[in-house]
């Protein structure tokens, strides 16, 4: 007797219809913008990050994930991802982002590669410039690295994006192309060193000049306020020589997601863990 009345409860709830896969998946997207919501006014609540940082990693892991192998739609895919990231930045007020795209140590792999990831950046500038958005929100796009590294059709794009978008304020977006850190300190100190030879000044007046305050001037863009949090994608917990100057203070933020599987949700919790952060700046 026991065992049918225990047995019961067991056939009541075989004989109860199941959620059928796609029942399951809209059940679980209305779950999703549920929390979505909620973190967007639990973020939007907080302070705000002025500058925010993001090291595009995992490209090519998203590829192999998704069966892709032309390198042209590869990079394509994480150019389309900077579209989101202006609409989310815009949508908090978040007036500073700066994305690191290609570094000097890229060149070093494959030709393919290396032209899937220059091309998408120059068709990805041509295209915000003749984006309404990029008006409406008064974005200004600009471009932080190594120049002489880069082709002369990638530079005359990023040349009519910054143009283009000069006297826009509300929001600045910058792209770190042929971009490193030490390449960027090696820079401003041989900049550096050169305006002290063209006042006139000998060696040891040359060292004595030396100071951060002075290097700082010479960064490549040395008005720009230092990132405030850096996020990197992909699951790898390192700068590798992202903004390495300027990261002195920074709040670091690192995500599993592949870059073009970045989410909202994943930007809001990057943001939401800045905002739980006690910075001290040292002190």
């Amino acid at each position: 007797m026991f065992a049918e009345q225990a047995a019961a409860p067991r056939a009541a709830a075989s004989r109860r219809p199941r959620l059928s896969e796609a029942a399951r998946r809209v059940v679980w997207r209305l779950v999703y913008r549920l929390y979505e919501r909620r973190l967007a006014r639990e973020v939007a609540a907080g302070p705000l990050p002025h500058h925010v940082g993001i090291i595009l990693d995992g490209n090519r892991r998203h590829a192999r994930l998704a069966g892709l192998s032309d390198p042209g739609e590869i990079y394509r895919l994480g150019a389309a991802k900077l579209d989101e990231i202006l609409a989310w930045s815009a949508e908090l007020g978040i007036p500073m982002i700066t994305l690191w795209v290609f570094s000097p140590a890229n060149l070093g792999r494959p030709e393919a590669e290396v032209g899937g990831i220059l091309g998408a950046v120059e068709a990805k500038m041509r295209a915000l410039v003749a984006d309404p958005h990029i008006r409406s929100r008064g974005v200004r796009l600009a471009a932080i690295g190594r120049r002489d590294i880069l082709p002369p059709a990638l530079l005359a794009a990023i040349d009519a994006a910054e143009d283009a978008t000069s006297g826009n304020d509300g929001m600045t977006v910058t792209l770190a192309i042929g971009y490193g850190g030490r390449e960027e300190i090696a820079d401003a100190v041989r900049a550096l060193l050169a305006e002290c030879a063209g006042a006139g000044m000998d060696c040891a007046a040359a060292a004595a000049a030396v100071s951060p305050e002075a290097i700082r001037r010479h960064l490549y863009l040395g008005g720009m306020p230092d990132p405030d949090l850096i996020i990197r994608t992909s699951g790898e917990i390192r700068l590798s020589g992202f903004m390495l100057w300027q990261s002195v203070h920074s709040e670091l933020h690192f995500c599993d997601a592949t870059w073009p599987a970045f989410r909202r949700i994943d930007y809001l919790r990057a943001i939401r863990a800045f905002q739980r952060r006690d910075r001290r700046f040292g002190r």
